[in-house]
């Protein structure tokens, strides 16, 4: 990618946690997302698919590092990102507003299958990691993108899909789910 050749000087906006907030939404949680390219993109899909805020945990790479400004297109001025303990603002949103954990991981349930509501709050983990234990152990719901490799008649066996990707598709299920029902 080459960057454009346009500059802006901003203030890096610091927004508030308020609980009440979150209640009526579906709110993205990155824990320890690394890659500069992932947390841009997750940002723009966050963007795309009406996702208003994003919590990260304090570990995740620099929001404002300029590989991951590049990577959102711009949707980095119209997402509202949260630096946070993750731990605390999930035992205030499932405690307070009563929503939904659903942390996407490799023996989750079918999210194709799966009835997914309006709003709640899902939980992305690293592509080397995953969620870490102590966040893990918040999950009310574990999700799963099942694998189709097992039909492909090359055989492919892949591990895992990179964190942006995974989101992606998590993000347009929810959103099939409450915005096209026939």
């Amino acid at each position: 990618m080459t960057p454009n050749e346009v500059l802006a000087v901003c203030e890096i906006p610091v927004y508030e946690l308020k609980p009440e907030s979150f209640k009526d939404k579906l709110t993205l949680v990155l824990d320890d997302i690394k890659d500069p390219g992932n947390m841009g993109t997750i940002i723009r899909i966050a963007d795309w698919f009406g996702i208003s805020d994003i919590v990260c945990s304090s570990s995740s790479v620099d929001v404002f590092n300029s590989k991951v400004v590049q990577a959102t297109m711009g949707s980095i001025a119209r997402v509202k990102i949260h630096i946070t303990d993750l731990q605390e603002f999930i035992r205030v949103q499932s405690g307070t507003n009563n929503l939904k954990i659903f942390g996407a991981l490799l023996e989750g349930e079918n999210i194709y299958s799966k009835k997914l509501p309006e709003s709640g709050i899902i939980i992305i983990g690293s592509e080397s990691h995953g969620i870490s234990d102590s966040i893990r152990e918040m999950v009310t719901d574990k999700i799963s993108i099942p694998s189709f490799s097992h039909y492909s008649q090359s055989g492919g066996e892949a591990e895992s899909l990179n964190a942006a990707v995974a989101t992606a598709i998590i993000c347009s299920e929810f959103r099939r789910n409450n915005i096209y029902r026939v």
